[in-house]
């Protein structure tokens, strides 16, 4: 074990300084400290970055509990209320603070000002339930309403809980999984933990702890409490049901009420209340100053909020403590301080940490021998040396690195190992810094940083899996009604929910659909595999066909006509392509991992899957055409780099031809940064250069002078010659002109070619070109991106105000977007009169290119923190910190282009907030109200996302296929058009010509007449129970099936005796289908089933059948096969049928 050992204090008020703790040793030092003192340590930090940061690296470090206490993550009297995983957390460690003995706590300095609850409220308030309790469900409940707990369809958050049943599903507040409570009559029978995704059930528990939903009482005597409270502490209090003291008294939680939390309690709590004695702080130097200036804003905000008569604010002194109040407690417990700088003279009370900085260990590619720094060191260094990495992968690309040293250091586990260590070891954590400590022994540690210059920032990788949309259209989820949907047989009309119909004594469910002329059609629950969302255009211009007339017919047909050319055109684009010879790349293993370990990402699994592919591409004699898919921010300019990597290392050209001045501004110093240590010319071409500046770059660039050169459309002028280029690296080429267009295609003769585009293309369509685009989808984002918040407001000078500060408050930018050139410059004169804090500048696209250049140049670097633009940033230049965006006029713009310019923002890991601003309701269209309420409900992670993103997605596909497809997909619907091109394409590709029919007449009609259903009573949700129907009704193997059952089981109980039957009908389809039968008919008497005419008969198997029983079976013409017997009970008239087909198939 590494010691420096300190000298730790145990008394109260006994406060040591401990000083030259430089960057990166303040992990260990931690660490240390924590093994040795006998009871637990809290750590105070400046802020949460540097809370997270050292939770994320003690973590590793250590054996001890290491847990971090978060902020609520919201601006002082903000009107939002945090995020229910954030309150999830703090009341986790609130309530094992109480009864740990050990540890480290890790507190933002802000968290430990804040009042916090008595700790009796959580004794008395956490209720356990144990496996085996006599409990009533109903009782159960109303403790959960009590304690703040909301009633839900489908559990997915913390806080919620469901009933179905004899079953209850809960996820507890402070735990990480959610429960499913099976209860036998009033006893709880079981406790299994679930996958909220899923929603399958995954282990057995005994027990859990249920703690309260929030940080206060919300059951009657609570909200009393706060009435009586509250009527003390302001003396007006208005009769407006809007007033917080009406909304609270109604039992309605506004958003923002933890700013009132103190009228919940007699008293309120510090963290302090909730530590043992014997705890030790450590704490760190810039926290005073944090603090202080943490209460100053807090102070303001009150100033600035209190004027709103609704909502009356408590002082800042009722909800944090000031920072002098804070120290007088830190008294009453031993703490050690923490300084970077060193002291100059060492006393009992304060002492240097005995470590110092490493000297340049930077590893510098342009010299002959780059690790000449690092070998010197390695040489002349006594101790022990050990490298840190932050993973396995970083692990594989430090020995490619250090292989010209011929060191392969070897891998501990802990760093308590060091004693027995060979003299060069590698650790796996997440240490930023190196430095060399002189203890026992001198030990050297050696991070990534010190020798590629730069952290790797890992991106944690989303828990949350990749939401295939595909699934999300077919499903019918979230189907409302009046919605349009495609039938296969009957063409497109409107759902119009599920219905219960009795017919002779039997109970079905229908989906109602509605067609033109006012027709209904009644589908039965187990043909909506025939059914599917119509996505082709807005819900309102969706075209209504006529029941029982051809159109839909001719338009199917023509579709599949045009389809057919389609996947004839695809396929000899493929085999001309398949035909050209390019140029196969080298690959130099060691020089290509140098220079991808300087990305200071980790890569996410679809990148790294996108790298790999255009790499092998290259690597291939035949030429390139790849595209690479990925939303903005999702690091496709990752790729391009190394693709470029490869070229230049080849000495061949590579070109990025960019749609705009500003991207190719953006993708220059992108570039310039990323080819920094290497001998790459890179040079960008555009409005920006003089005349002679861009003679002068063409001049080399034809004498092989630049390696890359990024530009616009000037790059493809007939006056740009290059001297050998060998890759072409386009960026969103739907925003070049056909001419444009034209004259990249005569490019593409032989040269390799891969084109990035944030404009999503479905999968479905990946699928139906497989192999004759080359395609890779970057659809994980990096990690811990919010929602974006969105608001559909009036327009409103507070609303502005509010947004606007907050974001400026808390370091940020805004987007304020209004569209109208001609009167720009006064809007953006009316926001500086109504937040003179900003600093406002204005940018459109009628301005000058060099304006504007120079406009959003200043913005990204921060000169301004408000930017009054026209839709001109729709697709522009990517700003981190710019995270709120204000739409006026919300109204005026389509679902896409919203949900497009809304995707300007929520670039970083902070909360983003879209303010939508429209004028009076009753001065908007109908569907301008629609589309912002879609908008407003859309949950970025949801369903509702990936149906605005749809929208996109059609467009990107006409943009694929061209605009005559377009209008055959508005026709169709775009899910039934995908499922023509595959088939065709797969046609095509075996050699046959492509039918119509094989899509349509695979469908089986059976009807046995009993009960066939999901009860409303066994799952009660019926947008839930569309969605099962139609995955039943889709299943396509036995497997499937059986998974459904189980999930069935899983989820909502015990199968009733209909919805087994409804699973075995649809089992009978699977194996009517493979016999080629079209119709199945069963009464109590008997009945018949019918073949299609192309179906392959055996007739050995029926002469047997009917010499066997010939008073059962019989012959009714070519095709109908005849049962006559008694089947009066439904499970025997199901197993009859199910025996005939099984021995039909055997």
């Amino acid at each position: 074990m590494m010691y420096f050992n300190l000298d730790i204090p145990t008394k109260s008020n006994d406060h040591k300084i401990l000083a030259n703790v430089i960057a990166g040793s303040d992990s260990l030092v931690i660490e240390e400290i924590a093994q040795q003192h006998k009871g637990i340590t809290v750590v105070v930090t400046s802020d949460t970055r540097n809370a997270m940061r050292l939770e994320k690296v003690l973590k590793e470090l250590t054996s001890e509990s290491v847990t971090f206490f978060p902020d609520w993550e919201t601006l002082p009297y903000d009107n939002f209320s945090p995020h229910q995983d954030i309150i999830s957390a703090r009341l986790s460690v609130l309530f094992h603070l109480q009864n740990s003995k050990k540890g480290i706590f890790i507190f933002p300095i802000t968290t430990l000002m804040q009042v916090v609850c008595p700790p009796e409220f959580l004794q008395h308030n956490v209720l356990l339930i144990k496996k085996g309790d006599q409990l009533v469900i109903d009782k159960l409940r109303l403790q959960l309403e009590n304690a703040g707990y909301r009633a839900v369809e489908q559990v997915l958050e913390h806080g919620e809980y469901a009933v179905r049943g004899a079953l209850l599903d809960l996820f507890p507040m402070g735990s990480a999984v959610p429960f499913r409570l099976d209860f036998l009559d009033d006893e709880i029978d079981s406790i299994r933990t679930f996958n909220v995704d899923t929603q399958r059930t995954l282990a057995d528990i005994q027990l859990i702890n249920l703690l309260p939903a929030h940080e206060f009482p919300t059951d009657d005597r609570g909200i009393e409490f706060f009435r009586t409270q509250f009527r003390e502490q302001f003396s007006e209090i208005r009769l407006d049901p809007e007033h917080i003291y009406q909304q609270v008294s109604k039992g309605t939680l506004v958003s923002g009420i933890e700013y009132w939390q103190p009228l919940f309690f007699e008293t309120m709590a510090t963290i302090f209340d909730y530590l043992p004695n014997n705890t030790l702080f450590i704490d760190f130097e810039d926290n005073q100053l944090q603090a202080e200036r943490f209460y100053q804003d807090a102070q303001q905000r009150y100033e600035s909020h209190r004027v709103d008569p609704m909502r009356p604010l408590l002082a800042p002194s009722a909800l944090w403590l000031r920072i002098d109040e804070v120290n007088q407690k830190l008294k009453n417990y031993p703490r050690i301080s923490l300084k970077t700088e060193k002291v100059a003279r060492s006393s009992a009370r304060q002492k240097n940490l005995p470590v110092e900085p490493l000297p340049e260990l930077t590893i510098n590619s342009q010299q002959k021998e780059p690790l000449q720094q690092l070998r010197q060191f390695i040489e002349h260094f006594k101790g022990k040396i050990i490298f840190s990495v932050e993973t396995e992968g970083r692990r594989e690309t430090l020995f490619d690195l250090l292989s010209p040293l011929k060191i392969k250091p070897k891998q501990i586990q802990s760093l308590h190992q060091i004693a027995d260590a060979e003299p060069q070891s590698l650790y796996i954590s997440g240490l930023e810094n190196g430095f060399i400590t002189h203890c026992d022994e001198d030990v050297a540690i050696i991070c990534e940083t010190e020798l590629l210059g730069q952290k790797v920032q890992q991106r944690h990788r989303d828990k949350r899996k990749t939401v295939n949309p595909d699934t999300l259209i077919r499903n019918l989820a979230e189907l409302k009604i009046g919605q349009p949907v495609v039938h296969l047989e009957h063409g497109i009309g409107r759902y119009g929910g599920l219905i219960t119909l009795e017919n002779a004594g039997i109970t079905a469910e229908f989906l109602l659909l509605e067609y033109a002329n006012a027709s209904k059609l009644y589908v039965p629950v187990s043909s909506l595999h025939l059914i599917s969302r119509y996505v082709g255009g807005s819900d309102e211009t969706a075209p209504l066909h006529k029941l029982g007339n051809d159109a839909w017919a001719k338009a199917r047909h023509k579709a599949a006509e045009k389809v057919r050319d389609v996947a004839a055109e695809l396929l000899d684009i493929y085999a001309q392509r398949e035909a050209k010879k390019g140029f196969a790349f080298k690959y130099d293993r060691e020089e290509y991992q140098q220079f991808a370990a300087t990305f200071p990402f980790e890569e996410t699994l679809d990148q790294e899957m996108a790298i790999n592919a255009v790499i092998s591409d290259m690597c291939q004699a035949k030429a390139m055409d790849r595209l690479v898919c990925g939303d903005v921010g999702f690091g496709k300019t990752e790729v391009a780099m190394r693709a470029a990597f490869l070229a230049v290392m080849n000495h061949k050209q590579v070109a990025v031809l960019v749609p705009t001045t500003l991207l190719a501004q953006q993708h220059y110093e992108n570039f310039t940064d990323r080819f920094a240590n290497l001998p790459v010319n890179v040079e960008v071409l555009s409005r920006f250069k003089t005349a002679k500046e861009q003679k002068q770059i063409l001049l080399q660039l034809a004498e092989g002078k630049i390696d890359i050169l990024i530009g616009t459309h000037k790059l493809i002028q007939s006056d740009v010659k290059f001297n050998d280029l060998g890759l072409l690296i386009i960026d969103e080429e739907h925003r070049f002109g056909v001419s444009q267009k034209e004259k990249i295609k005569q490019l593409r003769a032989n040269i390799d070619i891969l084109t990035l585009t944030a404009t999503p293309i479905p999968r479905t369509l990946n699928m139906a070109m497989n192999g004759i685009r080359d395609l890779s989808i970057i659809a994980t984002p990096p990690a811990r991106r919010l929602t974006i918040k969105t608001f559909v407001r009036q327009a409103d000078d507070l609303v502005i105000r509010e947004a606007i500060l907050r974001e400026i408050l808390r370091g940020g930018q805004v987007y304020y977007l209004h569209n109208d050139v001609a009167s720009i410059e006064n809007c953006a004169e009316k926001l500086a009169e109504l937040v003179p804090e900003a600093r406002i500048i204005i940018g459109h696209g009628q301005m000058r290119e060099r304006d504007l250049e120079r406009v959003m140049s200043d913005f990204y670097h921060q000169r301004f923190n408000v930017l009054v633009c026209s839709t001109i940033i729709e697709t522009g230049i990517d700003v981190p910190t710019a995270n709120t965006i204000i739409i006026e006029r919300a109204d005026h713009f389509g679902l896409a282009q919203l949900h497009q310019l809304r995707g300007r923002v929520g670039r970083s890991h902070h909360q983003a907030y879209a303010y939508l601003l429209t004028p009076h309701p009753k001065a908007m269209t109908k569907d301008a109200l629609k589309r912002l309420e879609a908008l407003e409900s859309l949950d970025n992670l949801g369903a509702g996302f990936m149906l605005a993103t749809h929208d996109l997605e059609i467009r990107g596909a006409g943009e694929l296929l061209g605009n005559e497809q377009s209008g055959q997909i508005e026709s169709l619907g775009f899910t039934l058009y995908m499922e023509l091109l595959e088939s065709a394409v797969t046609a095509l590709k075996e050699g046959r010509e492509p039918s119509l029919d094989e899509l349509t007449q695979q469908q089986v009609e059976i009807d046995l007449r009993l009960p066939a259903l999901l009860p409303e009573d066994y799952l009660g949700d019926v947008n839930m129970r569309l969605s099962f129907y139609k995955r039943i009704a889709s299943a396509e193997n036995k497997h499937e099936l059986d998974e459904l059952k189980v999930e069935l089981i899983d989820r909502f109980g015990l199968l009733p005796s209909a919805t087994q039957n409804l699973i075995q009908i649809a089992e009978m389809r699977l194996q009517a289908k493979q016999l080629k039968i079209i119709k199945i008919d069963g009464t109590s008497q008997g009945g018949f089933i019918e073949f299609s005419p192309s179906a392959d008969i055996d007739p050995v198997k029926f002469i047997q059948l009917i010499q066997q029983q010939p008073n059962i079976y019989r012959f009714d013409g070519p095709t109908k096969f005849r049962f006559v017997t008694e089947l009066i009970e439904y499970k025997v008239r199901l197993d009859f049928v199910m025996n005939l087909l099984q021995s039909l198939m055997d």
